[in-house]
């Protein structure tokens, strides 16, 4: 008894094979590269989308960065703390890891009259997938934190 070819099963040529997985490799390619983090460094991406959230307090380095460290101390891990070596102390970042996610967060002055300093929250997922709500949330807890300090 004649067995149908694998042509017949599938619906797919043979030779379609072969260019399918070669178009399927190069979109994948295509959509994986690396991406800048916040303290200077690189990591693997998956997409490019947006993985950050930047907000601007009216307070000093130190009570910005102090409110970051104790967000992430509290969600998660701190994995290290880091003064970009081209810059003084007014920039500082952070990689912590929260929900199984790298997170880092860049605290820098923007303006000294009034004080006005900047906080970057970035995050990406094990996949090395961005994620905005993750980054958004921890950016709102940075605020609270700043609420709750001033207020004690």
């Amino acid at each position: 008894m004649n067995q149908p070819s694998a042509h017949h099963r599938t619906g797919i040529s043979p030779v379609l094979n072969p260019i399918i997985l070669t178009l399927a490799a190069g979109l994948l390619l295509a959509t994986a590269g690396c991406v800048s983090t916040l303290d200077d460094s690189h990591t693997p991406a998956i997409w490019f989308g947006r993985d950050q959230f930047e907000e601007h307090f009216p307070r000093s380095v130190d009570q910005v960065y102090t409110a970051a460290t104790m967000v992430v101390n509290r969600d998660g891990a701190l994995v290290s703390e880091y003064i970009p070596h081209d810059t003084t102390n007014e920039v500082r970042c952070l990689k912590a890891l929260v929900n199984n996610c790298n997170v880092w967060i860049r605290v820098e002055s923007k303006s000294t009259s009034p004080v006005v300093t900047a906080v970057i929250v970035q995050v990406r997922t094990a996949d090395n997938v961005g994620s905005p709500v993750l980054a958004n949330q921890l950016d709102t807890e940075i605020a609270v934190q700043l609420e709750h300090m001033a207020n004690h």
